[in-house]
């Protein structure tokens, strides 16, 4: 049998000659001596020291882990932000458990409940759910909760989401100033926090320039790449069809770019098109796609640090909520409407 000799503080001190309160102070962060940062790290080297974190979690009430509740593992804004405040987290030296609730509002309440019963220091979540309750509770232990993408009506509660609205403003208003008035958008499921504001800025735009709305336009889908298909098939055959289609998320502009490659749709002569979020595959498509950029990196930031400054026990600018702006990027798949 082999056996494995696991190094404490105790051999840490007695490499180094140095007290376990000194030890302890470097390992926390503390401020000790130059010289002996040095010898304390060659030990912990030397030694192959490993913190034990359940020992220090039972006496510091701390885990060092960030629990992280998403609807998808498979939507690549999601992925995408958490690689991020990974990242910023593991820096600190916390780690992350990232659950998938399978945009089930049952799964979203046990994997939230999971989280809470690992003892997490915190949590950073998207609510496919909207349920205050059990958020409410945990705010109010002075449990840090982040909402990410979507807001909470009646939820006094940090947030860091994209400026779902004017996005939807700016890309449509970019149509109509190319002159095109039979405008489709394909939003997310209703009573979803980001569908609606984007639904609300394409009305916003159109009742700002005096445009129209033939409600037949607005199609209702539900985030995936089949229901963006289904959508974008729906548009084109209207007996009065859109001259242009503004997609919402980056699944759905997927399933709308396979439908236009399927009716053999000519970009953009037959159809002006935008999509969501991802600028490595506006440069794959051709001709190049028009995309509305999400700030995903500033939000994965933005979350993480503002995590950071709840766990430091800073609440002085509580409750925070950080509205992101997004970016249009107009590109050959948009055309002036003749």
């Amino acid at each position: 049998m082999e056996v494995y000799n696991i190094s404490t503080i105790k051999d840490v001190a007695k490499y180094t000659g140095l007290s376990i309160a000194t030890i302890s102070k470097y390992i926390n962060g503390g401020n000790v001596l130059d010289e002996n940062k040095k010898i304390i790290q060659e030990a912990i080297e030397v030694l192959d020291y490993k913190r034990n974190e359940m020992a220090r979690g039972l006496k510091t009430n701390k885990t060092m882990t960030i629990g992280v509740l998403l609807p998808s593992l498979e939507n690549i804004f999601f992925t995408s932000i958490v690689s991020i405040i990974e990242g910023i987290l593991q820096e600190k030296g916390y780690g992350t458990i990232i659950c998938d609730f399978k945009e089930d509002k049952e799964l979203e309440h046990t994997k939230l409940e999971f989280l809470i019963n690992k003892h997490v220091d915190g949590i950073i979540m998207v609510s496919y759910s909207g349920e205050k309750k059990h958020i409410q509770s945990l705010i109010d232990k002075k449990i840090p909760v982040i909402l990410l993408d979507r807001m909470i009506k009646g939820l006094d509660c940090d947030i860091v989401i994209a400026d779902n609205l004017n996005a939807s403003y700016q890309a449509v208003e970019e149509l109509i100033m190319r002159k095109h008035k039979r405008i489709g958008i394909i939003c997310g499921p209703e009573n979803t926090y980001t569908a609606d504001e984007r639904r609300k800025g394409y009305i916003r735009v159109h009742e700002d320039y005096n445009v129209d709305i033939d409600e037949e336009l607005i199609k209702n889908a539900d985030y995936t790449v089949v229901s963006g298909y289904t959508a974008l098939i729906d548009l084109w055959n209207m007996d009065k069809r859109p001259s242009a289609v503004l997609v919402t998320n980056y699944e759905m502009t997927i399933g709308a770019i396979m439908a236009v490659n399927d009716l053999n749709i000519t970009i953009p002569n037959q159809l002006s098109l935008i999509g969501f979020d991802n600028i490595q595959m506006a440069r794959i498509v051709r001709p190049p796609l028009s995309i509305v950029e999400q700030p995903m990196k500033e939000i994965g930031e933005t979350a993480a640090n503002l995590m950071l400054k709840r766990l430091s026990d800073d609440y002085s600018d509580f409750p925070s909520t950080y509205r992101l702006k997004t970016k249009v990027h107009i590109k050959e798949s948009v055309s002036t409407n003749i």
